[in-house]
This record gives structure tokens, C-alpha cells and sequence, in this order.
């Protein structure tokens, strides 16, 4: 198993790095690498530095892995501040190498964050939605292949693939913070094109609330894993046909960015919780 190896290549230098042993894994998306500021004592490792580890090259990713604490040093996490999508050419496998390695390391809490298009008109432009549920239109999935019985079972259950004790934290978190969350369903396509407006009906005609192209991916490889999982999408835009003009990639960044304070403001407070729950 080389992948095994190396990922074990990767643990071993992290280790020699640091000696925080995180419970806790985030996952920042498109846009939303501002929360590794908040951290203190941190230790910041490119993806390039470690063994068998893609390199993020999607714009807005930072593609390092950043482990450090909150709360004064009570909490220690790990931070993947860039993600890896199938359509820079990755496979479903390669995409969630992260994970893999949060876990390995030692995670078994993991909080997802993505930038999405909104189809669900009651959340507006800068809206933060927890992902209740996904569906994976990407034609891949990360665990076709040779299964390691080791990490999990051949055929794990995602009947709650987004835990629904961890959302019932993090709204309550945000109630105390006067941040509002609304609930959705996440459609995840390949990309790296946009949507078309006749594709944005047939994934409201389906059900979907959000969509974008990651985060399901590393949802399937964490519930594999027997990770808790928390998605938390920030709507950057509304999808193709139900807004004015054409979508843009750096204005879908500059939304990012604009929300990332009040994702950080929920994050630094809502870690803890999930940590001590």
C-alpha cells in the first residue's frame, strides 16, 4: 500500500514540526483561507512538502496544511487552507488525500467549508448554509478502487453523511452570535465551467438548495473514515439564470472574502464547542 506510506512519510513530518495532536480538522474553501490568522502557535507546512500530496492549484487556495490552537492553546486543530478538485485533473482518490491525512493524524471531527452558488432564493448573496445533505453529480466517487478494510468498510452507510449533532451546535453557536445559518442541500458538479441556467433548474427541480464543485468528495472519504463531518457553504452568488449579469470567478472570490470575517467569528467560537462535545 504506497499511499499508506506515504501518508504515514507525511504524518511523521508533521510530527517532527509539531507537537500539537489535533482532534479537530477544517477545510477552507475558494476565498476563505483568512481563518488561519486566528490561530496561535502556528505551524505552517506547504502541500509541496509533503509525500504523495497533490498541490492545490485552484486560485484562492493557499495549499498548505496549518496546525496551531485556539482559545489560549486549549484547542489544537489542523487546518487544510486549500483544497484539491477533480477538475484540475486530480482523481476522486488524489482529491482527498487531506483528509486521508487529517485522519491519519489523528482527526476524527472534520468541519468543511466551500464557496457555493445559490438556487435557493431565500439565501442571499453572503449567506452561511450548513449542508444537510448532498448530491454528487461529479461522476466520480473517491473510494472506487481497492478498499482498505483497515479505514473502513467497503460500503459505508451516508444516511447522515452531515452529522446532525454538529449542526445543532453550530446553530446554536451562531444564535449566541447573532449569525444566522439556514440548512440546505449541497449539488456538487464537475466543473470547472460554471452551470448553465437549464442545469440550475434540473438541480432545483431535484432538490438541491447550493451548488459547487468539491466538498463531496472529502464528505465520502471522511464518513469512510468514521469521521463527524460539518459542511458549511457560504453563498457567494446565485446560480446561472437567477441573477443579473454573468458569473465571474474573482468576484465569486471578493464575496468570499468579504463574509470570511464572520466565518471566522463562528468558526473561533464553534471549534471549542465541537472539541469539548
Amino acid at each position: 500500500m504506497a499511499r499508506r506510506k506515504e501518508t504515514q512519510t507525511a504524518v511523521d513530518l508533521v510530527g517532527a514540526a509539531t507537537p500539537l495532536r489535533p482532534e479537530i480538522g477544517v477545510v477552507l474553501g475558494s476565498g476563505l483561507g483568512g481563518f488561519t490568522q486566528a490561530l496561535d502557535n502556528a505551524v505552517r507546512i506547504p502541500y509541496a512538502e509533503l509525500s504523495g500530496f497533490p498541490v492545490s492549484t485552484a486560485t484562492g487556495h493557499a495549499g498548505e496544511l496549518v496546525i496551531g490552537t485556539l482559545m489560549g492553546g486549549q484547542t489544537p486543530l489542523a487546518v487544510l487552507s486549500g483544497r484539491f478538485h477533480l477538475y484540475e485533473g486530480y482523481t476522486g482518490e488524489e482529491t482527498v488525500s487531506g483528509v486521508r491525512l487529517l485522519h491519519a493524524l489523528g482527526v476524527r471531527k472534520l468541519v468543511l467549508t466551500c464557496a457555493a452558488g445559490g438556487l435557493n432564493l431565500d439565501f442571499a448573496q453572503g449567506a452561511l448554509v450548513l449542508i444537510s445533505d448532498h448530491i454528487n453529480l461529479q461522476g466520480s466517487n473517491p473510494l472506487v478502487g481497492e478498499n482498505d478494510e483497515t479505514l473502513g468498510s467497503r460500503f459505508p452507510d451516508m444516511t447522515e453523511a452531515y452529522s446532525n449533532r454538529l449542526r445543532r451546535i453550530a446553530v446554536d453557536t451562531g444564535r449566541g452570535l447573532n449569525i444566522s445559518l439556514h440548512e440546505g442541500v449541497y449539488a456538487a458538479m464537475l466543473g470547472p465551467s460554471y452551470e448553465t441556467p437549464a442545469e440550475i433548474r434540473f438541480l432545483k427541480t431535484i432538490g438541491a438548495d447550493l451548488v459547487g464543485m468539491s466538498t463531496v468528495a472529502e464528505t465520502i472519504a471522511a464518513n469512510h473514515l468514521g469521521m463527524e463531518v460539518l459542511g458549511i457553504a457560504c453563498v457567494t452568488n446565485l446560480a446561472a439564470g437567477l441573477g443579473a449579469g454573468k458569473l465571474i470567478h474573482s468576484e465569486v472570490l471578493e464575496i468570499a472574502q468579504r463574509v470570511s470575517g464572520k466565518l471566522v467569528e463562528l468558526l473561533t467560537n464553534l471549534i471549542p464547542r465541537i472539541a469539548g462535545s
